[in-house]
């Protein structure tokens, strides 16, 4: 049996109550290495064998799974935040079918909730924005067209940007000419949720220099939106007057 395993966000202690059983039963564990926290590695039992996905190709990776299965052994794949984001876990998924491995997931923290969390941010203010663009930047790794930062940009919704700190030059270009205005607030978390965690706050017109000025680089998140403004409108659920399922609003 094969566990794919969501690690959080990066704090140890943000993995779920399920992921760290899972981690602490499992025989073999693959992990992303270039960004779990390897503390992680904690909860795996001592005599657990340990592979790091990072220096390995997706064949290496099966061919590790194939061998544990054939030992009736239980592996975890334990990936970084929840793998249902950038986690290029649907061919995994595909090899093992293919294969009649058994495998299951294990849903994790992402990033972009804990960069929230650290930011004391809520990406869904009313009035604001009730919609939450997550993608990145096209760099050697394309994107469809359709979904450019400027066409998305034109919705001026809350977007979070993974993997796209070394390309904020024509970033934000793309925002600003696709619709978010220059005084737009936007922030960048390196390593949400990590003991070196950092925030830095800047706008769509700063983001360029701040991420150089700041030496940043990978494991970082990019939050652009006036979620992170000062003015937005009081949520009708908790208004006296707004009658819910359950309660009777004040006439």
């Amino acid at each position: 049996m094969v566990h794919f395993v969501g690690a959080g966000s990066g704090a140890v202690d943000l993995i779920t109550v399920r992921g760290a059983r899972l981690l602490g039963e499992a025989d073999v564990v693959i992990y992303a290495g270039s960004l779990v926290n390897p503390e992680l590695l904690s909860y795996a039992k001592k005599n657990c064998e340990v592979y790091n996905s990072a220096e390995m190709t997706l064949e290496e990776v099966i061919e590790v799974i194939k061998e544990a299965e054939k030992d009736g052994k239980t592996t975890v794949r334990l990936h970084t935040g929840d793998s249902s984001i950038y986690g290029a876990v649907r061919e995994q998924f595909d090899a093992l079918e293919k294969l009649g491995i058994s495998y299951d997931v294990c849903p994790g923290v992402s990033s972009f909730c804990g960069a929230a969390a650290s930011l004391k941010t809520e990406y869904t203010l009313p009035d604001v924005s009730q919609t939450v663009i997550i993608t990145r930047a096209a760099g050697q790794i394309p994107v469809p067209e359709k979904e450019s930062i400027r066409s998305l940009a034109a919705h001026r919704a809350t977007m979070v940007l993974f993997l796209s700190t070394s390309l904020t030059e024509k970033l934000q270009k793309d925002l600003i000419s696709g619709g978010y205005s220059e005084k737009t607030p936007a922030a960048v978390v390196y390593k949400a949720t990590w003991p070196d965690e950092k925030i830095y706050r800047c706008t769509v017109g700063t983001l360029h220099e701040t991420v150089v000025k700041n030496g940043l680089k990978n494991t970082s998140l990019i939050i652009v939106g006036d979620c992170m403004g000062e003015k937005y409108s009081r949520s009708l659920l908790y208004d006296p007057a707004f009658t819910t399922e359950f309660r009777e609003g004040l006439k």
